[in-house]
């Protein structure tokens, strides 16, 4: 097994278990990514007839959370504890989320309709709170990296661990909350739905319980994989006195760090697609209303795309260690932007009616119909784009702790609270725009005054809104991905450079060197 740190070139590096369990924390927010951000919209408007303000409410509190990322983060950044600097926001994280998530699905249907403005008061203060737990705990997953590894070769292996934790995560919720929502349905005597489970309050009493165990068992096995290296002598240059970061430098820190510019664009863009392209009601509109048969299509085809994602993780982490994280993102979004060209022009020729129909997706489950050449091409399309782009969907994570390792490099600094959070600021602000964007569209194109679910019957209007939301803004987004890609300087090579330099001012700091000193013998070099 591996050395923490291999003395000769002073690079820090992880056991294996520790790369495996920290990124846990990815999946132990992602856990309420699904529960919260996929559902709270639908729990609001349908449980709590709050109508399109839920929605509203949604992308607020997402600006809200962006907000408050870089003031925790600079909170991080200077925090010192006996248990470390990062395991404390992931234990207050993991208790904030797990209350405010009960006091939100399970106590706020208790408030009765005579007291409508007690609802309203209640969801905002409730969501509020759950906000900043939600940011206490994903601050750490990208600001820890950096004390995790920083080996070259090590640190690409975080997107493939990164994506089985959020898989255990977000994965295990998005199978079990559409197969516990079907017992909550209530269907008419021909068996169609006329309320849809995702409207009744008892769904949310039961799958709250489960989401918590879920995040607070991957957030016990993420405090163990950082717990060895949550220490001073793995922080920056060698471990002194927090940096105490003003508010004003953030802007500095964001002009002169030009990779966290374009990572930022790369990083909201990959957000926005998945954000957009995995919403529960775009899905059941694309499933359930547009090819018809929601129960026979949804988990196989979010089973397909998990299946053909696994070839291009084992890809995307070779690809990364040979030739850099960059490489290996740009390669694999621009794999699935062709891909979803095809995904595009099947919906557009798609036709609503019988599934047996060659322009209809058909699976023989739960009253499907056989498969037929549409299905096919639309498996392997989809299949091929979502399981090249769901390897590299978190891959700018990682990146983030490269950019980090460069501020260092650049000025001496280590500040990987604020600079994970900068990048979340910019990703959450885009991707707060996709609930309010799912509303929006169904509203302008299907001319919808609420959002879809079962008993919905099929228009044109729903299928443009599917088509828009399903490829066109993910298209867009990866575009923008590969625009600003292309002048990331951070490549593997330059990493190697960055390390040896900052490993060598470490030494030299370590022997008595002041950081100034250190940073004179060893400069930068843009």
């Amino acid at each position: 097994m591996a050395k923490e740190t291999a003395a000769p070139a002073g690079v820090n590096r992880a056991k294996m278990y520790q790369l495996a369990l920290f990124p846990m924390n990815n999946g132990a927010t992602n856990v309420y990514f699904v529960l919260i951000l996929s559902y709270v919209a639908q729990f609001g408007s349908s449980v709590l007839q709050l109508g399109m303000f839920a929605s509203l409410m949604v992308t607020f509190m997402r600006v809200f959370d962006a907000i408050t990322d870089p003031i925790i983060g600079a909170l991080m950044d200077r925090t010192s504890t006996k248990i470390g600097k990062f395991r404390p926001f992931m234990i207050i994280g993991s208790v904030i989320m797990a209350v405010s998530v009960i006091a939100l699905y399970c106590l706020t249907p208790l408030i009765p309709e005579t007291m409508m403005w007690l609802r309203y008061v209640a969801f905002v203060v409730i969501y509020a709170v759950w906000v900043i737990g939600y940011t206490f705990q994903t601050s750490v997953t990208r600001a820890g990296q950096t004390v995790l590894t920083n080996d070259p070769n090590q640190r690409p292996m975080f997107t493939i661990f990164n994506t089985i934790g959020s898989m255990l995560g977000m994965g295990v919720m998005q199978f079990l909350i559409p197969m516990i929502k079907n017992n909550y349905n209530i269907l008419d005597e021909a068996g169609k739905v006329i309320t849809s489970g995702y409207a009744r309050p008892e769904l949310y009493r039961i799958i709250t319980p489960i989401g918590i165990a879920v995040s607070v068992l991957l957030t016990i096995l993420a405090i163990i994989g950082i717990a060895e290296k949550d220490r001073p002598e793995f922080y920056g240059l060698g471990g002194g006195a927090q940096e105490k970061v003003k508010v004003s430098e953030y802007v500095e820190i964001i002009k002169h760090n030009k990779p966290m510019q374009r990572l930022m664009v790369a990083g909201a863009g990959c957000k926005l697609a998945l954000a957009i392209a995995t919403n529960t009601t775009v899905l059941l509109a694309l499933y359930g209303i547009m090819m018809g048969n929601y129960d026979s299509l949804y988990l196989p085809m979010m089973i397909l795309g998990y299946v053909f994602a696994v070839p291009f993780f084992l890809l995307s982490v070779r690809t990364s260690q040979k030739k850099g994280q960059k490489a290996s993102l740009t390669r694999y979004v621009a794999v699935a932007l062709c891909c979803y060209v095809g995904v595009l022009i099947l919906l557009i020729i798609s036709q609503y009616g019988d599934p047996a129909t060659s322009t209809m997706l058909s699976f023989p489950f739960n009253g499907g119909g056989a498969i037929n050449l549409y299905t096919i091409l639309f498996i392997l399309f989809f299949g091929i784009g979502y399981g090249a782009y769901y390897a590299t969907a978190d891959m700018p994570i990682p990146m983030v702790a490269d950019c980090s390792d460069y501020e260092t490099y650049r000025s001496g600094k280590y500040i990987p609270g604020i600079m994970g959070t900068l990048f979340s600021l910019v990703d959450k602000l885009v991707s707060s725009l996709a609930q309010t964007l799912v509303a929006f569209i169904f509203l302008i194109i299907a001319g919808m005054s609420e959002l879809p679910d079962d008993g919905t019957p099929y228009s044109a209007g729903i299928k443009v809104a599917v088509i828009v939301m399903f490829c066109v803004i993910p298209m867009l987004a990866w575009a923008a991905t590969l625009w600003a890609m292309h002048g990331y300087s951070l490549t593997g090579a330059k990493m190697k450079e960055i390390q040896a330099v900052n490993a060598a001012r470490k030494e030299g700091i370590a022997q008595g060197m002041t950081v100034d000193e250190a940073m004179e013998k060893w400069p930068s070099k843009e």
